[in-house]
């Protein structure tokens, strides 16, 4: 699944390439991708032709795209939301370019230039149109409401998530990847700002102090700003930017996805455990595991 540096390059391309230009008309190859639109897809084709994509949106690994003027029930106006899901990318093509083998929708435009295509090899993603709300000082589609911010946000408040977090009994992993306490974390940002704070995924957080937790923080937003100055993680042709480009912050991972490999910092083997159907990835040495362990 991306995570928030990888949906936050592709809102920058989509914002750089699609925002201020009026849709002239939608193509729905896949209904699949378009089943969160309850009304179905004439309906959604039809109320996107003739506006504005007015703004790029982002929280945590949610994107979305303002339209220009108030939906009929919504003071705060809606949005074009996108599913990235585990496959989904949007494209920015010149309206010559091919079809991609799994295009699934395409958004052409008034002014004849390069078209917004979703393009989802798994169909796990989608678009829909939503109402905005406001929710922790952003309109947001309602769907994202209960998401908190981000540690990228100005809206962040770490005195807030600190308090919250330490009233927790849970692991520190478990309580970074809890979208309603701080969103935008997933498996691989999670696991690197760990190793940098030199804590275990399974470390109580009742046990963490407020510095400590403060030093946390800082090491996700560094490694966050990290591989967004990469382009994002890629370790497949499934995550791209908009202009079809991988990331390569891979290449800088110092413990995930590095079992047995050396630690960067102590030269111990990284360690690989089973976590919440997943994987969690450590140095023994630098990251020891807690006698009080939440496992």
């Amino acid at each position: 699944m991306p995570e928030l540096p990888e949906v936050e390059v592709v809102r920058r391309g989509v914002a750089a390439h699609v925002v201020g230009r009026t849709v002239s008309s939608v193509e729905i190859h896949h209904l699949r991708s378009v089943r969160r639109h309850v009304p179905g897809p004439q309906d959604l084709a039809g109320r996107l032709a003739d506006r504005v994509l007015s703004a790029a949106r982002r929280r945590g690994k949610y994107l979305w795209l303002e339209l220009a003027g108030p939906a009929a029930g919504s003071p705060a106006g809606e949005a074009l939301v996108v599913h990235l899901g585990m496959s989904g990318q949007l494209l920015v093509q010149p309206p010559d370019a091919p079809d991609e083998k799994h295009l699934r929708v395409r958004l052409r435009f008034a002014d004849g230039g390069p078209e917004l295509r979703f393009v989802d090899q798994r169909t796990f993603g989608g678009v829909h149109l939503e109402d905005l709300v406001e929710a922790h000082g952003l309109a947001v589609p309602s769907a994202v409401a209960h998401i908190a911010p981000d540690p990228l946000e100005q809206v962040f408040d770490i005195a807030a998530v600190t308090t919250r977090l330490r009233a927790k009994r849970t692991g520190i992993k478990r309580a970074l990847l809890d979208q309603s306490l701080v969103s935008g974390i997933g498996n691989i940002y999670a696991d690197e700002a760990l190793w940098r704070a030199r804590l275990h995924w399974a470390r109580p957080t009742a046990t963490l102090t407020r510095p400590k937790i403060r030093e946390l923080f800082g090491a996700v937003a560094e490694v966050m700003q990290e591989a967004l100055r990469a382009g994002g993680t890629s370790f497949d042709d499934l995550y791209v930017n908009v202009n079809g480009e991988s990331g390569y912050f891979d290449r800088s991972l110092a413990v995930y996805g590095q079992a047995g490999n050396p630690c960067p910092r102590c030269g111990t083997s990284v360690r690989r455990d089973a976590f919440m159907n997943r994987s969690s990835y450590t140095c023994p040495a630098c990251q020891p595991l807690p006698r009080n362990a939440h496992r």
